[in-house]
């Protein structure tokens, strides 16, 4: 579709949903563990031969999945029109970031600047990080500091604890020796004996900046982070599985890898902010109230902040109540549970082409009727990208 014709069927769109656009579900596969099938979608629809199994959704995303096997365009998110144009958000930005971002914010800028998504394990995720700017700028990528949210009244799986950090003394001598073997030998999961295992507590969750090790665990996961997909595996054996090497090197370059092997991977690793003795007081997220004034049964929390390059709250809409929304800027809405309309837009959670929406900057700032019409309370997460919001809270640092 030519770009003046694009511009004109989001236009369109942004117009009949009154700055409100429905979007299609997202699904990513991964071929390193089993998915938890706590996705929404038939048994059957999980497993997709060489690619692996469906184990992600990603939500309001412009980000396309670095899968090795995969279809063009996997982990876009996609308007849901009517007819057959299949427009991506990434298109639509890119189309009319005006419309979209305001013309203030897509003045300074590029894009949405974030991905939002639920992953969904049978297995905890093998110990990993991502890199720093200075080091994911070597293969032309952006960092991906990241936060997580656990949803109440979901199955934790098997494993309902996430690994940070390495115990303060291994960071105390930046370690390389006792962690090298590990990544040289690559024939074990013993290197999760050097970190530290917390529990995943339902609507609780933990900020993961770029640089920190990590290997969250088999709860549901609601994620805010960066828009990336950049990572390197440190974990050789996951779910009793050997999982490729190449994973470990996957955004290395190759002049990087011939000179210091396994050793330059050790160089990715924020040793400080690894060996924090106070790590959970500085990367625990607990609800916190947003502070602003909500009528009776309606309750506003932050549950994504301590960052300016992302945040999100949860917004609790009770049955019989309404609530005019006012934001900031341009964000996505992931209805998490409950029925009834968003901005005029019918809702239902935990269906996957009823529960996601984007609210355009205009219509963001001008405000968004909220109205539960079912029997259950309205549940829904707000995701922002980087600067949209100047009150996000910080993180205790005490």
């Amino acid at each position: 579709m030519a770009i003046d014709a694009r511009r004109d069927v989001v236009d369109r769109a942004i117009a009949d949903g009154d700055g409100v656009l429905r979007l299609k579900p997202a699904w990513v596969a991964r071929d390193f563990l089993p998915p938890g099938r706590r996705l929404g979608l038939p048994d059957d629809a999980y497993d997709l031969g060489r690619r692996g199994a469906i184990c992600e959704r990603w939500l309001a995303s412009t980000t396309e999945a670095d899968n090795s096997v995969g279809p063009a365009g996997e982990g876009l998110s996609v308007l849901a029109l009517d007819g057959p144009d299949g427009i991506s958000l990434r298109d639509a930005v890119a189309s009319d970031p005006e419309a979209i971002m305001g013309t203030a914010y897509a003045a300074t800028h590029e894009g949405l600047g974030r991905l939002a998504k639920i992953f969904d394990y049978g297995a905890r995720l093998p110990l990993h990080l991502h890199q720093r700017q200075e080091h994911a700028s070597l293969v032309g990528r952006r960092s991906k500091d990241e936060a997580y949210y656990f949803p109440a009244g979901v199955d934790m799986g098997g494993h309902p604890e996430t690994f940070l950090g390495v115990q303060p003394s291994v960071a105390e001598d930046r370690n390389h020796e006792l962690l090298l073997p590990y990544l040289e030998r690559w024939d074990s999961d013993l290197i999760l004996q050097h970190s530290v295992g917390y529990l995943q507590v339902a609507e609780h969750g933990f900020h993961v900046p770029s640089g920190v090790l990590h290997a969250p665990g088999t709860a549901l996961t609601i994620e805010l982070q960066e828009d990336s997909d950049v990572f390197a595996m440190l974990q050789a054996m996951n779910a009793g599985n050997i999982i490729s090497k190449e994973l470990l090197w996957k955004d290395v370059r190759a002049e990087d890898r011939e000179a210091k092997g396994e050793r330059f991977i050790l160089e990715l690793i924020d040793w400080k902010a690894n060996g924090d003795p106070r790590f959970y007081e500085h990367h625990h997220l607990a609800p916190r109230p947003v502070g602003r004034t909500v009528p009776d049964g309606v309750e506003e929390s932050w549950i994504f902040y301590g960052s300016p390059k992302f945040s999100g709250k949860r917004l609790t809409v009770g049955p019989g109540r309404s609530f005019v929304v006012t934001e900031a800027g341009v964000h996505s809405v992931l209805v998490l549970s409950g029925s009834g309309t968003y901005g005029g837009h019918e809702v239902r959670g935990g269906d996957p082409d009823m529960d996601e929406l984007l609210v355009t900057h205009d219509r963001a700032v001008a405000g968004v009727d909220v109205r539960n019409t079912g029997q259950d309370e309205l549940v829904a997460i707000a995701f922002f990208g980087p600067e949209i919001d100047h009150d996000v809270p910080a993180i205790a640092t005490t």
